[in-house]
């Protein structure tokens, strides 16, 4: 599978459980939900998600490093 799609659906889902375990816990505003949940799911995707992320920017950069064809 793309290693973009991997990481981005990963993030997502970071994301998703994250805003859904703090409705659990009792967090009802928002604004605050979103960011907490936004804040909360980054730092794990950090912890969690290196390989995914190294994958990522290791088909960047063999994408970047490709010798473009010379046209005439």
């Amino acid at each position: 599978m793309h290693p973009v799609l991997v990481y981005t659906a990963s993030r997502i889902g970071l994301f998703v459980v994250t805003l859904g375990v703090l409705l659990l816990l009792g967090l009802q505003n928002a604004v605050l939900l979103i960011i907490v949940s936004f804040l909360i799911s980054g730092i794990a995707s950090y912890v969690l998600l290196s390989k995914q992320r190294d994958a990522l920017s290791t088909r960047i950069s063999d994408k970047i490093d490709r010798p473009k064809p010379q046209s005439d």
